[in-house]
């Protein structure tokens, strides 16, 4: 089995998102994320679901270290409007 280098950081990172089609999860997102990194440096995109009824958005940023993104993580898995991230 491969073993995957570790992130030398900064690093560029991209993090998916995934919730219900909704403002209140977008807005959710979007202050967990203001909380841990500067809104100058994220780049968003959005995609819906094939009914429409799921919300995935995928953040591209410059990581700074692993606590801060085992700190990002921990944060938006403990929201109630997030289903997933990856």
């Amino acid at each position: 089995m491969e073993q995957k280098a570790p992130l030398q950081f900064p690093c560029p990172f991209s993090l998916k998102v995934m919730g219900p089609n909704s403002e209140a999860f977008a807005l959710a997102v979007a202050a967990i994320l203001s909380r841990h990194l500067a809104s100058d440096q994220l780049s968003y995109s959005r995609r819906l679901s094939s009914g429409d009824r799921y919300l995935s958005l995928t953040v591209t940023f410059t990581a700074q270290s692993r606590e801060q993104l085992d700190a990002l993580y921990r944060e938006l898995h403990a929201h109630e409007l997030v289903l997933m991230t990856l």
